[in-house]
């Protein structure tokens, strides 16, 4: 009774790793597809990379690629540093209105992004950034969600580490580079992984702030190219230009998995 339990529930889970997977391998085999054989019905084993080459020159994705890794990039750079200050001081200073600042800074992970976008198009167009990188990471800069997960792991280190650095004359800034960061790289690892996926991945956002080529991000991009006259029935092209956009993210999940998964296996929340 107990294998067949097991069996039936990997069936279960294959069945959904299945659902999931079949849409990707169907737009890695129709990239490089030639373009008779991807508007076929029958199946072949031709294929091409004249469709990856095409698109690349098609459309300036080689732009758009260095301008999601430079915001990508630059917003955890950012977020990395406001999220370790932000934690610490909640964590380990004592001052009037701390429970209550934290509670209406953890309010930020209740309200939807979406819901704070006219707000910030306002913000950004009074200050000169729209159609601007720093536009595109500026309303980022700053994480609830980091910051709380930061914060539980400083309080979860004894404070007789802090104490001794004390002791020996460490001032807060290298306590937190030589005691709270390296223990807590669990949690740094893990809300890297969660920051450049999100924001690798979105779309709303860049498209609203954006207008030129110069600072488009490859989700933008691959809206715009499939939308086109040129590529809007060609599959082999606009499944080209998806395995462009979502290749590097799936290249570094399958080079680093084994990080992957043992940051998030080691990065639990205790109260």
């Amino acid at each position: 009774m107990h294998n067949s339990l097991k069996l039936s529930l990997y069936g279960i889970g294959f069945g959904f790793a299945a659902i999931w997977l079949i849409p990707f391998v169907w737009v890695i085999r129709t990239a490089f597809l030639p373009k008779e054989a991807a508007i076929g019905s029958g199946w072949t084993s031709e294929w091409t990379f004249n469709n990856i080459v095409h698109v690349w020159n098609g459309a300036p994705f080689g732009q758009f690629m260095l301008n999601t890794v430079f915001v990508t990039g630059g917003v955890l750079v950012v977020q990395l540093i406001t999220l370790t200050m932000a934690a610490y001081a909640f964590a380990r200073i004592r001052f009037v209105g701390r429970n209550l600042l934290f509670m209406l800074f953890l309010v930020q992970i209740m309200v939807p992004p979406d819901a704070l976008i006219f707000s910030n198009y306002q913000v950004l167009n009074e200050m000169g950034l729209l159609d601007t990188k720093v536009g595109i990471m500026l309303p980022y800069f700053a994480s609830a969600f980091g910051v709380f997960l930061l914060r539980q792991s400083f309080k979860q280190l004894p404070y007789e580490l802090e104490e001794a650095a004390r002791v020996e004359g460490a001032s807060r800034l290298r306590i937190l580079s030589t005691i709270y960061v390296p223990l807590s790289r669990p949690i740094y690892v893990s809300f890297a992984i969660v920051s450049v996926s999100f924001h690798w991945n979105d779309f709303l956002w860049p498209l609203i702030v954006t207008n030129s080529e110069e600072n488009r991000l490859l989700t933008v991009g691959l809206a715009m190219f499939a939308k086109s006259t040129e590529s809007g029935a060609q599959w082999s092209d606009v499944s080209a230009a998806t395995l462009i956009v979502s290749a590097p993210i799936m290249i570094g999940f399958l080079l680093f998995q084994r990080q992957v998964i043992g940051s998030f296996m080691n990065s639990g929340i205790k109260g």
